[in-house]
């Protein structure tokens, strides 16, 4: 296990809990929700890099999670969740996937997908830490 190779991931992925959380604060629900699918992702490699596992250049949430064990079902998140939060990945989109983005992620949903999204880096974070 590559102790510097986890604290990197963990690092980079506390930056973008932070960065999610002033997007939320600015009003920028896209961006928010986009920074909180980085960081899980970024929690998820940490997670495999403890494990000492392959990194791969995935970012989907679901495979990710398949590779770690995790079972997310522990705490209510299913694989059709995972999927959602996947999809905040908008960065390499076209404009009109990022425009039809931009509309569904109002505040209102937002403030429903957040809690999943702090559930689920929470508690990768805690078996990365038992």
């Amino acid at each position: 296990m590559n102790k510097d190779i986890i604290l990197k991931w963990l690092e980079n992925s506390e930056k973008n809990v932070a960065v999610a959380s002033d997007m939320y604060r600015l009003g920028h629900y896209n961006w928010c929700l986009f920074m909180w699918h980085l960081a899980i992702e970024k929690i998820l490699k940490a997670c495999l890099a403890k494990q000492d596992k392959e990194i791969p250049y995935i970012h989907d949430l679901g495979k990710l999670s398949d590779l770690t064990g995790i079972d997310f079902g522990k705490i209510g998140i299913t694989k059709d969740e995972l999927s959602e939060i996947t999809g905040y990945n908008i960065e390499a989109r076209y404009e009109d996937y990022k425009y039809d983005f931009y509309k569904k992620t109002t505040k209102e949903y937002t403030d429903i997908w957040i809690p999943r999204c702090e559930s689920v880096y929470k508690f990768v974070k805690e078996s990365i830490n038992a």
